[in-house]
């Protein structure tokens, strides 16, 4: 049996893929919040936008974690494919939940529906990076902690759209992205803790490529994203404030044309 670390870099992969998994969070569940309020192609880019900041968030922390992980014994590299394949489930899956709460009649069963189906996407990319894991052995999984990661991600994701639903403030948003980053990487060590290792000696060559070669690039690429694209999210004027602005333009307008027509009269 190999000895697995989690760790491997120390605590700096642990706290930076939770700071991704915030930043989808917060990215992802202010989009929503954007898209609950417009209407039309509006609301259908916002939850475009809202669905690939989940996904992407929740991806690069499960990377980001796995860059600190080890086994000793042996070598680890990845299946290219599957690697991004993982990637364009969470966004799909994820995707498929954000537009149920975005566009659902029923505010509880679009809640409880696209809470599974984002937890089922969260689970279904956790162990679909795993399964590109290549090294000298054999994994072998928990079943009962392999069962409460996909129930944490369910819960983790179902809170995450009610907080969605339900919170508007920035300050609210923020809190929730916190809890919902700590559920994710809760997910995520859970599901790490249900692995185990049968390591077999081998001189033969790992097909795949290292977590520094495909992974950490690929992690920085989409942690950039996930930064520029909050800054922009951040940046843009909200459906109210559009209004707020148009109303006080309105109101310049008329007071200014007020002394003119009183002028004109006199």
């Amino acid at each position: 049996m190999g000895h697995l670390d989690h760790a491997a870099f120390g605590l700096l992969t642990p706290a930076l893929s939770y700071v991704m998994a915030v930043v989808g969070a917060a990215l992802g569940l202010r989009c929503t919040v954007r898209a609950l309020s417009a209407t039309g192609r509006s609301r259908r880019n916002w939850l475009i936008t809202a669905a690939s900041a989940i996904g992407t968030g929740i991806w690069t922390m499960h990377f980001v974690a796995m860059l600190g992980f080890a086994v000793r014994g042996t070598d680890i590299r990845y299946n290219v494919p599957l690697t991004i394949l993982s990637l364009v489930v969470a966004m799909l899956v994820v995707g498929a939940g954000v537009f149920c709460v975005g566009y659902g009649r029923d505010r509880v069963g679009a809640l409880l529906i696209g809470g599974l189906s984002t937890g089922l996407g969260v689970a279904s990319m956790h162990y679909l990076g795993m399964a590109a894991l290549r090294l000298h052995g054999t994994v072998h999984y928990d079943p009962l902690l392999v069962a409460l990661s996909v129930a944490i991600a369910v819960v983790a994701a179902t809170a995450a759209l009610w907080a969605a639903l339900n919170i508007k403030s920035p300050v609210a948003v923020a809190v929730a992205s916190l809890v919902m980053g700590a559920a994710v990487s809760s997910m995520h060590y859970t599901g790490m803790l249900a692995v185990a290792v049968d390591v077999t000696p081998a001189d033969g060559q790992l097909t795949g490529a290292t977590a520094m070669q495909f992974i950490f690039p690929l992690a920085v690429g989409l942690g950039s994203y996930l930064f520029v694209t909050s800054a922009f999210v951040a940046l843009s004027p909200t459906a109210g404030e559009r209004a707020a602005y148009t109303s006080a333009g309105q109101s310049e307008e008329a007071v200014a044309a007020r002394p003119a027509r009183n002028t004109a009269t006199a």
